[in-house]
Formats: C-alpha cells, sequence, structure tokens
C-alpha cells in the first residue's frame, strides 16, 4: 500500500469512530431517559447510525474535493485574454 491510500483509510476509520461515539452517547443519554434497557440499546443504535454517518461523511467529502480540483485545473486552462 502506498502512503495516500494509508492516510485515506486512517482518515476514514478516525472519522467512523468519532461519529459512533457521539451517536453512542447521544442514544445512551436519549434511551437513559426512558430505563436502563433503553439506555444500551439507544447507544447500541446511536453508535450504529454514527459510524455509518462518519463513513458517508469521508467519501462525500472526498468526492467534493475531487471535483474542487478538476474545477480549478478547468479555470486555468480558459484563457482570461
Amino acid at each position: 500500500m502506498d502512503r495516500a491510500s494509508v492516510s485515506v483509510r486512517l482518515y476514514r476509520v478516525l472519522s467512523r469512530v468519532r461519529y459512533a461515539a457521539i451517536g453512542g452517547a447521544i442514544g445512551g443519554a436519549v434511551g437513559g431517559i426512558v430505563s436502563k434497557k433503553a439506555a444500551s440499546t439507544g447507544a447500541a443504535v446511536g453508535a450504529l447510525v454514527g459510524a455509518t454517518f462518519g463513513e458517508t461523511r469521508v467519501t462525500a467529502r472526498s468526492r467534493f474535493d475531487r471535483m474542487k480540483e478538476r474545477g480549478e485545473e478547468e479555470l486555468k486552462r480558459i484563457p482570461l485574454e
């Protein structure tokens, strides 16, 4: 593996972990209002949703960055006068 692919994979993993933790905390807090059992279920569901969101966010951001770079390259090719 080259360095760039490792960097992208690491960034994706860290994004998943961050949003899974946030989702788990929020789900646990909301479920904790109801009962102890609902707190653990809420945390699990929140972590799953957070991890899914973290994965999608990274792929969407990388696509947006690639499109932005392509647009900048196209603008450089256009003669202004």
